[in-house]
């Protein structure tokens, strides 16, 4: 088996606790996980946390724009937007996403409508995929939104692009409590692992052929009356 080349990729995971560093976040634990494999591949990998910046609310890129006073959204963008791999980090709240997760995902939306050289949506060519952690059930739902957002924005999502561990229902030990033994868990080392190379596979896929054509799938060459093999008595 020929062992792929992935370090031409780079990846950075949002880590969407709602705590603030330097407090413990379980959900940085499997983070973690995730990220070591990468580094050892020779990918740039670096992890932020969401709660550590003042993002403002909203689903415009610059909300300075419209009468707030301070949003680092712009800087994060930055970030999101040089990185091949986008990997959303939560914890499981009531059985939904952190409210730091939906304020991303939100943010995310707001510079969708963006694009690329090739007149393509901004995220045509970027990977994406979720950590979740938690206490209660909730892993596949939080995914299925959070997964479903990501591709409806334009990222590419592998086979197998999310991960999890959850505790028993109910108060008690959290991923890196010692007591959990929840880095011993094979199901969650496995799921995180298979997930962080299907991550890889598909960016070295996608870089190494430039992301997609642009045929059938440009705005810009939409805008402008291309119609492919589109038919509407209008544009006949």
């Amino acid at each position: 088996m020929k062992k792929p080349d992935f370090s031409n990729l780079n990846a950075l995971f949002i880590n969407c606790t709602l705590k603030k560093s330097p407090r413990q976040s379980h959900t940085r634990g499997l983070i973690d996980v995730s990220m070591k494999i990468m580094e050892k591949e020779g990918v740039e990998a670096e992890c932020i946390r969401f709660a550590d910046y003042d993002i403002a609310p909203g689903v415009y890129p610059d909300m300075k724009e419209y009468g707030v006073e301070k949003d680092d959204w712009p800087e994060i963008w930055e970030k999101v937007n040089a990185a091949d791999i986008l990997v959303i980090g939560t914890p499981i709240w009531l059985g939904e996403k952190s409210s730091e997760a939906t304020k991303l995902i939100e943010r995310l939306y707001s510079m969708s409508g963006l694009q690329n050289e090739k007149g393509q949506y901004i995220y045509y060519g970027k990977v994406g995929g979720c950590v979740i952690t938690g206490n209660e059930d909730g892993i596949k739902h939080c995914a299925m939104n959070m997964l479903y957002s990501l591709q409806h924005v334009g990222y590419s999502i592998p086979p197998q692009a999310d991960c999890g561990w959850i505790g028993e229902a109910g108060p008690g030990p959290s991923y890196l409590d010692k007591e959990s033994n929840a880095q011993n868990n094979q199901f969650t080392n496995r799921n995180t692992t298979f997930m962080t190379y299907n991550l890889l596979h598909l960016a070295s896929m996608l870089k190494v052929q430039g992301g997609y054509s642009n045929y059938g799938n440009s705005r810009e060459a939409w805008d402008d009356g291309t119609r492919w093999n589109f038919e509407n008595p209008e544009y006949r």
